[in-house]
């Protein structure tokens, strides 16, 4: 019964063991689904099912019919317009990090909105190129394709025997790429498989990020100062890159340099006059599209190829290729890295997507995202694109500029289309090193997550050091490799967490039910001859010796030393008893010492495993206070503890290992008289130690109990403590109590009366 008195409550229950609570409160009988049952509602069939699975495969379906015309219709042109001259000029500038023609950027562009338009889940969300999955597929680019001395032989036994140029070469990896990482993510999506995502951490998609910006910042270099880098993609390549640009620099091409520095000067300014100020702007300052049109009037009308021999965009394909089937060798080649290629697009998507979900409260389906992304990628790829995901400066003006749904999306595929079809050719004066640096001025955001680094160390450490690892990984390693060694240290600090655990020794706060770690709080009160440990973590094979530590420290001493001293020491009193040295008589024992002297022989095995054996004294004519003066040279510590309650609340497993090292841990304790309970486990977990008959003679079923208040409660009881009243009790106990005199004189042994004060909280 619970009665609210102001602020307060009093609780009026019986105090409940989890057996006396399991026969006062019947538990349901349940049916727990097996995988057959699962299997049948899965393969079941009915019209709303068929309904409900049509909807979520075209989400388009649910969407569009629900379109608001007047309402939205213009925000999406808008909001269609901006973003496609965004993406042309996004798209040619990431197809240089992919090592191909620019004008292929504009297929990666284009393709993947058109079946993004159908599938896809986000309203808002701008699918296509992105600078990272850029930089990923040109690494594997550079490392497939051959060296320039071995490319015409190679490329001569592939596929595409009727191309001989490294750059068809390199857009055939670049597809394949794309395709087989598009393969992954559909049968990622089919599988059901969306929950991947959820083992990228914020820390780590941050510092993963910051490095491959990094990479871009350095992989652009080339085309800023117009050099002739060669590519690497071993570990350490970006050292190798910068010593490769540093021993060169003096060949730097003097037009490239200062207009791609001119370029990124003022995109910096702008970008951030837009960020400052957005709320009172109508929408961005497109600047990327007007630095665009000027360097390229510029370039054209200066004639700068000619007079300063710099790097220009060159021939742009109109119209569209023909679809290519993908190379299996490369396919062969590129799995690993395809299958990070598909982990980080569909990582970067659905980030992207999430927050714009909760910002405008719509739901989005990981799953669907998938097949989405997977069949994005496998069009693009069969039309010589490359692989997509989203861009989040792309996303950020599509959402700013008043895009509502993805009608905005198709509208700013229709501008690329145009400028594949027939603007196209206007772009052929730009100087790749204005491309690089509107590429690097899209960075300024993912390089400003260092800062994220502070803040992280703040709140925590761990996730701090994943962020620095995986930064330093992806430099050192490459975005490939250091994507895995990241994700692999990640799961190795939940190991480290939860095989050190911050396990806590737990007092009463205040005289009430509730119990905090002692080190917190100065109004503490530890029950006298009761410890209560926390464990605040799994307890399986990797921790258990470090739990059972832990817990020896808590209690000050080791119940197996303690055991193995107290059989010594019976075994002792046993020959004193037998050689007639201790006699019993109705005031005590009489110890004549006669000169016995004690073996300290080296003992067998069979010694040694008695030693771990419960203390029995049933043969002993008297009972031992173990925390009395011995003498001569028997030596057993005294310890205060006799109960000890642990704190399982957030145990949530434990494995077969752990679980018979925990019930060694109970048995040592138990044997030397300190009574064991553990609190707060939940059904199963007690059900799973029936099942693996964890209990016998000596652990038994009875030492669970609800709370540690309940357990605290219990252990007063059973000491005969009145457990209803906050004024201390006294009761006579009665204890026969031996002691030996060593001088070989007589010394009663006497009833004593013992007073023991015990203050019960109150409960309030």
């Amino acid at each position: 019964m619970i009665e609210p008195i102001g602020n307060q409550y009093i609780v009026a229950r019986p105090v409940y063991s989890a057996n006396a609570f399991g026969e006062e409160h019947r538990k349901k009988q349940r049916h727990r689904k097996t995988f057959l049952d699962h299997l049948k509602v899965c393969c079941s069939c009915s019209t709303q099912k068929a309904k409900k699975i049509a909807l979520s495969l075209f989400p388009i379906a649910s969407w569009l019919p629900a379109y608001r015309i007047k309402e939205w219709l213009l925000s999406d042109i808008v909001s269609g317009i901006s973003t496609g001259l965004v993406a042309v000029l996004q798209g040619l500038a990431f197809a240089l990090l992919v090592t191909v023609p620019p004008s292929y950027g504009l297929y990666a562009a284009f393709f993947p909105i058109l079946v993004y338009f159908f599938l896809g889940t986000s309203k808002h969300i701008s699918v296509g190129p992105f600078p990272v999955l850029s930089m990923m597929v040109g690494a594997v680019v550079v490392k497939v394709t051959p060296s320039d001395s071995t490319a015409a032989l190679e490329i001569s036994n592939s596929s595409m025997s009727n191309n001989s140029s490294t750059d068809e070469y390199k857009l055939m990896v670049a597809a394949t790429v794309t395709v087989l990482s598009g393969i992954i993510q559909l049968l990622m999506g089919v599988l059901r498989f969306g929950f991947v995502v959820i083992y990228l951490s914020e820390s780590l998609i941050s510092g993963f990020t910051t490095a491959a910006a990094v990479h871009v910042l350095v992989s652009q270099l080339k085309f800023m100062l117009q050099l002739k880098v060669p590519a690497h993609t071993d570990p350490f390549s970006i050292f190798k890159v910068l010593n490769s640009i540093f021993t060169q620099i003096e060949d730097t091409n003097i037009a490239d340099l200062v207009t791609s520095l001119i370029i990124l000067l003022i995109v910096f300014v702008v970008k951030e006059i837009n960020q400052r100020y957005k709320a009172k702007l109508p929408v961005p300052i497109p600047i990327e599209l007007i630095m665009t049109v000027i360097a390229t009037g510029v370039s054209y009308g200066f004639d700068f190829e000619n007079r300063f021999k710099v790097a220009v965009v060159g021939e742009m394909n109109r119209g569209f290729q023909p679809p290519i089937a993908p190379d299996m060798q490369i396919f062969q080649e590129t799995l690993g890295d395809s299958f990070g290629i598909a982990i980080v697009g569909f990582m970067v998507a659905f980030s992207v997507a999430s927050v714009y979900s909760l910002k405008y409260d719509y739901p989005i389906d990981g799953n669907q995202e998938l097949i989405a992304l997977g069949l994005s990628n496998i069009f693009t790829g069969s039309f010589k694109g490359f692989a997509a995901s989203t861009a989040l400066s792309r996303s950020g003006v599509q959402e700013s500029t008043g895009g509502k749904t993805q009608i905005a999306g198709i509208l700013s595929a229709i501008i690329v289309l145009i400028v594949i079809l027939a603007l196209g050719f206007l772009l052929e004066p730009l100087q790749k090193s204005v491309l690089a640096a509107l590429a690097l001025g899209n960075l300024k955001g993912m390089l400003m997550q260092f800062t994220e680094i502070r803040r992280l160390w703040r709140k925590d450490k761990y996730d701090c050091l994943i962020w620095i690892l995986t930064f330093i990984f992806a430099i050192v390693l490459g975005l490939g490799l250091g994507l895995a060694a990241s994700v692999a240290f990640q799961l190795l600090t939940i190991v480290f967490r939860t095989q050190f655990p911050k396990c806590s020794t737990l007092a009463n706060v205040g005289r009430s039910n509730i119990y905090k770690n002692k080190k917190d709080y100065s109004d503490m009160h530890e029950p006298e001859g009761v410890k209560i440990f926390r464990c605040p973590a799994p307890i399986y094979f990797a921790n258990i010796q470090f739990f059972k530590q832990k817990l020896i420290d808590a209690v000050g001493f080791n119940p197996l030393q303690i055991l193995h001293k107290r059989n010594r020491a019976l075994k002792k009193i046993r020959k004193l008893q037998k050689k007639g040295l201790l006699q019993v008589t109705p005031k005590g024992f009489i110890y004549i010492s006669d000169g016995f002297k004690d073996s300290n022989d080296e003992m067998d095995n069979n010694e040694i495993e008695e030693l771990d054996q419960p203390i029995n004294t049933t043969d002993l004519p008297f009972q031992i206070d173990w925390n009395t003066d011995f003498p001569l040279n028997i030596s057993v510590p005294k310890i205060s503890l006799h109960s000890l309650i642990l704190d399982f609340s957030a145990v949530s497993f434990l494995d077969i290992s752990s679980m018979r090292g925990l019930k060694t841990i109970l048995q040592e304790f138990i044997r030397i008289n300190v009574d064991v309970y553990i609190v707060g486990s939940d059904d199963d977990f007690i059900e799973k130690l029936a099942q693996c008959e964890f209990f016998d003679d000596e652990v038994k079923d009875s030492i669970f109990f609800l709370t540690i208040h309940d357990a605290v409660l219990h252990i007063w009881m059973k000491k005969d403590y009145n457990a209803s009243k906050f004024t201390p009790s006294q009761e006579k106990e009665m204890k026969f109590d031996f002691t030996i005199n060593t001088n070989g004189g007589l010394r009663n042994r006497e009833c004593q009366e013992k007073f023991n004060e015990k203050a019960i909280p109150e409960v309030s």
